[in-house]
């Protein structure tokens, strides 16, 4: 399970500089490069949404359980 929310968070991260990539570009007119960027920036946006409701999901079925942090009693 650790191994499926660490791929999709690299994902996520993927997507984020593709998005940075498409900016930071010069080659292309504006209009194609903001369209790629909006994209990848989208993409990034429905994997993090995505996963969220994959932990939820995974935490009501009970593959994952919280550990909680200690409060140092």
């Amino acid at each position: 399970m650790k191994t499926v929310i660490v791929i999709a968070l690299m994902l996520v991260l993927v997507a984020l500089a593709g998005a940075g990539l498409f900016m930071l570009r010069k080659d292309g007119s504006k209009a194609t490069r903001d369209s790629r960027m909006a994209r990848a920036l989208a993409l990034r946006v429905g994997l993090s949404i995505a996963l969220f409701l994959f932990v939820l999901f995974s935490w009501f079925m009970g593959w994952i359980h919280p550990t909680g942090l200690p409060t140092g009693n």
